[in-house]
């Protein structure tokens, strides 16, 4: 045909082409595609097979290098179609180079071309993998309002993203979608929803999906459940989440793990109901584990807000026999229930045995004096002063006030 001059159709041109490239023939494809450029013969398709083969047969940057090269012709970029683009985009996206895959979609918006699902779904799933979630968000907005459908992966996706960005109401939104275009989230997808609205304090919602989950046939984990529990706790209904605790101990005995030990122990240190705290942390001990920190932090703000400081200092002693190392957090709590306690000399014990630290003196400080013990205030100001340490605004305020006179310089 070449040599008699004959001119086969595109089609036929296309056909040829990419039956040679199923053989592996590049060398020979890339000769017969500079035979169809001479000849003015290729489609957008031609250049979709030829950049495809090289970046899988030699590389993404050398696909990038030739679809440069024929950039610089104007009649065969302005032929290139959205099919070209998302062929670029799928190369750099099976590299998870999200930067250059980015690059490509902007191209597309500066050409006034609009994309297709492909395009949308490639950039969507890449964005996500790569933690780009505000990227992914706004591809997927931009997808929508082109009025294309997304699949079950871009959802699937979408959720994940709308959780790490923390737009929860669209996380919903986009389980909604999936449920009515009849597709079927998996338990991973119905998990970060729940976990979401539990985080915007949305509790109806949450056991909403929930009951969705279950009709769905997945089969709620430790994850499901510790979601339910942190969204009824964000929702200040914290004997509901000790109601659905009990349940789940119950019914499920087996899926209990430390963290749902410590969000039911947030309950009850919200309520004071430091007996029930105290009891939950002898079964985490009892089982085996090795309690955290803040575990032990928990049961002893639960004493405190119960108004039981000898029963925090004793929890506090135990922590340390357990070599369970106590943070700020911990000397910070066991010491205002000591001092509500008027328990003066263990207040004095812990300002010796922790580290010289400002937060815990001015604590101490404060507490001294709303509970009248000026006395003793002065002592430990007088030692926060020689450490070194400073005395925040309210510290300085209340012993000023107390203070005589003559001792106030």
């Amino acid at each position: 045909m070449m040599f008699t001059g004959l001119k086969p159709s595109l089609h036929a041109c296309n056909s040829l082409l990419s039956c040679i490239l199923r053989n592996g023939m590049l060398d020979d494809a890339l000769e017969v595609f500079e035979f169809l450029k001479e000849g003015k013969m290729t489609t957008p398709h031609t250049y979709s097979l030829i950049l495809k083969a090289v970046a899988e047969d030699r590389g993404s940057d050398a696909a990038l290098k030739m679809f440069e090269e024929l950039c610089k012709n104007d009649c065969a970029s302005n032929t290139f179609d959205v099919i070209v683009y998302n062929t670029m985009i799928s190369a750099f996206g099976k590299l998870n180079n999200w930067a250059q895959a980015e690059k490509f979609w902007r191209i597309l918006q500066n050409k006034s071309l609009i994309g297709t699902t492909v395009t949308y779904s490639i950039l969507i799933c890449l964005f996500v993998r790569c933690g780009k979630y505000e990227l992914a968000l706004n591809a997927y907005s931009e997808m929508v309002q082109n009025g294309l459908t997304p699949g079950d992966d871009v959802l699937q996706a979408m959720i994940g993203a709308c959780m790490k960005e923390g737009d929860f109401d669209m996380a919903f939104s986009v389980f909604q979608s999936m449920l009515n275009g009849g597709l079927k989230p998996n338990a991973k997808s119905c998990n970060a929803v729940i976990n979401s609205l539990g985080k915007a304090g949305k509790p109806k919602l949450a056991f909403k999906v929930f009951g969705l989950m279950k009709s769905l046939g997945h089969v709620p984990d430790a994850y499901t459940w510790n979601s339910l529990l942190c969204a009824l706790n964000q929702a200040c209904h914290h004997r509901d989440a000790l109601q659905c605790f009990e349940k789940i101990r119950k019914q499920q005995p087996h899926i209990l793990n430390f963290q749902m030990y410590n969000t039911i122990m947030i309950s009850c240190q919200r309520l004071g109901l430091w007996e029930k705290a105290v009891q939950l942390l002898w079964e985490m001990e009892a089982s085996g584990g090795s309690v955290s920190t803040s575990s032990y932090n928990l049961v002893i703000g639960a004493c405190e807000a119960a108004r039981k400081p000898k029963v925090a200092l004793q929890v506090y002693n135990h922590m340390v026999h357990q070599k369970c190392s106590p943070d700020l957090f911990t000397m910070l709590s066991v010491m205002r229930s000591c001092i509500w306690g008027s328990l003066w000399n263990e207040v004095d014990k812990i300002l010796n045995s922790a580290a010289p630290n400002g937060s815990l003196y001015n604590a101490a400080i404060q507490g001294m004096c709303l509970a009248g013990r000026i006395d003793l205030a002065t002592k430990v100001y007088t030692k926060m002063h020689h450490s070194g340490l400073k005395a925040n605004c309210k510290t300085r305020a209340l012993m000023l006030q107390n203070l005589p006179k003559d001792l106030r310089r």
